[in-house]
């Protein structure tokens, strides 16, 4: 998952809230860390200089000053010139820029009740300030005087591109509505702000809450050594000495559900799970969801759009919900298909094993894992010892940006850091020259949203001259103090995955900061990830990295053999689980104002479901509504389908790489060159398919997963 806060953002979404904070007076700034550019390698934050009291009078100071350029802007007597109007934009707002990409990257990944305060005060006051800006009639003439003109300014491609983003981006804030539409806005982008960030810390609260206690460690049999000694130190840290607890990921399935011997347990883990943040909890977001729900469709509906999907989707490389239906649709089949094989081969399983019951939720991964087991001879903690973190950060991620793309890094231990476990390391280019830092923040904490995503604190821009220092977010477990962190194949998947998006952001070399790094549409953003993940599985890389942590002795060929034999195993409930909550996501965003007002969110759901043929009890999405952060907090709404949409890229373009000799330089750096440095500068499908040679094939992805369409499903447009 990718959620990156660039300048380009705090002169977009973020230049909201305007009229709020910055009528305020302004605050002294004379000793706050974010009241001039740090003065750290790549411009890093002082993180030991700032406190929670400096972010507060950051944003009152960063707006009021956008606010003034923003005037200076919006009044100036000169013509309107691409320079004194857009270029001006683009510089303007860089203390509000410096100061949000902390906040909000912090109130992710190491928030606090001040923090959270603040989020709460704030967000509805950016949510205004971008709206002063983007509803600025006299701003909105200059850009509408530059974009009708566009053709006789004689501008370079990309500067050209950026007017034209403006344009729309102008367009599709309001600008064009009048004034009473506008005051309507107004309020529902403010609202929405409020209610997203509620969602949001319900989630975090509610996810801490239904961690599960066990009293003795005979009820946790199954579980290795290393993950009871991590329950015994996650009790502990709540005053729970001599118990276990066992915290949940911010998915339906959990980790402990494929070892746990114990179905009373099983299940009291999956419940917990299936019921945070609803049925009347402290952190029910259910009341949350309906708004939110409501408010998208009135304001898409004020904005001329049939449904919030429609307005989203327009920007999207999809284009249209019509297209999203038709490609989710086509893979229901097969995926269910896939599900109901598997179910019948688990359940004989059990069956044998004189189990006595009909196998449930809470029971999936449980027997998957037993049966992949007996199919391929194969225990996935048979890899465990040839995981370990920092072996696989520095022999596979690292190995693979060298061997692709000439990368090297440098540990920097004398940089200051938000948290303790945070890892700063100094990326430097094939040519020796310095391109970025990169930081690493792998484990969980209950100050840490769930999940997995990329970050960036500074993007690239050769107007401003700065360069990436981008993060990437784990949750990975903590292990007790002197224990190896030994990781399951998921998580090492992960950490290529993430590693794409810091990839992508490390490599921008665009211009404007507008177009820096990943700022590109929803459904393009994860294919350079889910792409990087291949790498994780390739032969060449993963023996490099998969070495017993005690001996240093390489995975054994017959266990990487049988890791290699059971890529395809479980794709079929992978799929199913992602496409309810893709099908999930876009219902929601689909209904019209007319149909926006629902009564009951499970119901919903189930609905949603059944109509879509993809309603199997055994396998539940992968998110329910209410702890579906993408939807409703992240930023996603209405596009989580993202993520099997730029997998048909992604797995189109490792088919090529494959072709082309696998972990080669060369075709690296044709990657890099010719996708992964443009960033938003030339158009998502345009990319693609000047790297690759031909539009979108989905066949790779069939491949891959071991599906098969009928025969009359069709390409993705």
């Amino acid at each position: 998952m990718n959620a990156p806060i660039t300048l380009a953002l705090a002169a977009g979404m973020l230049l909201s809230a305007g009229s709020a904070l910055a009528a305020d007076p302004t605050p002294d700034m004379r000793d706050n860390p974010f009241a001039t550019a740090s003065t750290l390698p790549y411009q890093l934050p002082p993180f030991d200089k700032i406190h929670d009291s400096d972010f507060a009078p950051a944003f009152a100071a960063g707006m009021a000053a956008q606010r003034a350029e923003i005037d200076a802007i919006a009044n100036n007597p000169e013509r309107p010139s691409f320079d004194n109007t857009i270029v001006a934009m683009e510089k303007s707002g860089a203390m509000l820029a410096r100061v949000s990409s902390v906040f909000f990257n912090l109130t992710s990944s190491n928030t606090n009740e001040t923090l959270e305060k603040l989020q709460a005060d704030v967000a509805p006051r950016l949510a205004a300030h971008s709206d002063a800006i983007y509803l600025d009639a006299r701003l909105y003439a200059r850009v509408r005087a530059l974009y009708n003109t566009r053709r006789l300014l004689d501008l370079d491609p990309q500067s050209e591109r950026l007017l034209e983003r403006y344009h729309t981006r102008f367009v599709r804030a309001g600008a064009d509505l009048d004034d009473a539409q506008k005051e309507k806005l107004r309020h529902f982008n403010e609202q929405l702000s409020q209610l997203s960030t509620q969602f949001e810390q319900n989630l975090l609260k509610g996810t801490a809450a239904a961690a599960v206690v066990v009293d003795t460690r005979a009820e946790l049999d199954g579980m290795s050594d290393a993950e009871i000694s991590t329950a015994a130190e996650a009790a502990k840290s709540r005053g729970l000495d001599g118990k276990y607890v066992i915290t949940l990921q911010n998915t339906t399935g959990q980790p402990a559900l494929a070892h746990l011997k114990s179905r009373a347990l099983r299940e009291k883990i999956y419940q917990a799970s299936v019921t945070r943040c609803s049925h009347g909890s402290a952190f029910d977001n259910t009341g949350v969801i309906k708004q939110i729900v409501l408010l998208s469709a009135q304001r898409a509906a004020l904005l001329g759009y049939p449904s919030h999907a429609a307005y989203v989707l327009e920007d999207e490389t999809a284009k249209t919900p019509e297209a999203v239906n038709k490609m989710l649709a086509q893979l229901v089949p097969a995926a269910v298909a896939n599900v109901h094989r598997d179910l019948a081969e688990m359940q004989k399983l059990a069956d044998a094993e004189h189990a006595g019951y009909k196998l449930a939720a809470w029971d999936w991964a449980y027997y998957a894992e037993k049966l992949r087991k007996a199919k391929y001879d194969f225990d996935e903690s048979q890899m465990k010892p040839y995981l370990e973190l920092d072996d696989v950060l520095q022999n596979g991620l690292f190995y693979e940006a060298h061997e692709l793309y000439g990368l090297t890094f440098k540990e920097r231990t004398d940089l200051p850091v938000y948290h303790p476990d945070v890892r700063v390391f100094e990326v430097f280019d094939k040519d020796g020259s310095r391109l970025a830092l990169f930081l690493t923040d792998y484990y969980k904490r209950d100050s840490k949203n769930g999940g997995a995503w990329m970050n960036e604190y500074v993007s690239q821009s050769d107007l401003l001259g700065t360069r990436p220092v981008v993060v990437n977010n784990l949750n990975i477990p903590k292990p007790a103090a002197g224990q190896p962190t030994l990781l399951t194949f998921d998580e090492v998947t992960t950490m290529f995955h993430e590693f794409g998006h810091a990839l992508h952001g490390m490599f921008s070399d665009v211009k404007y900061p507008y177009f820096a790094g990943t700022a590109v549409p929803r459904d393009f953003v994860e294919y350079p990830s889910q792409f990087n993940e291949m790498w994780a599985t390739d032969p060449d890389v993963l023996k490099h990295y998969a070495k017993h942590y005690k001996t240093g002795a390489p995975m054994p060929r017959a266990l990487l053999d049988k890791v290699m034999a059971t890529q395809k195993y479980g794709q079929g409930f992978t799929t199913t689980e992602y496409l309810e909550a893709s099908i999930i996501d876009q219902s929601w965003y689909q209904l019209p104002v007319a149909d926006a007002q629902v009564a009951d969110v499970s119901a919903f759901e189930s609905k949603v479901l059944h109509d879509a043929g993809i309603d199997v009890p055994e396998v539940p999405p992968r998110y329910h509504s209410p702890y579906f952060a993408h939807a409703f907090s992240l930023g996603y709404d209405a596009g989580y389908y993202a993520y099997i949409w730029s997998a048909v890229l992604d797995t189109d373009t490792a088919q090529w790489f494959r072709q082309h000799g696998g972990l080669k330089r060369e075709s690296g750096e044709r990657f890099r060159a010719m996708l992964l440095s443009k960033g938003g500068s030339v158009d998502a499908s345009t990319l693609f398919h000047d790297f690759i040679g031909h539009d979108p094939d989905i066949q790779p992805l069939l491949d891959q997963r071991g599906l098969v369409l009928p025969k009359a499903a069709a390409k993705p447009n």
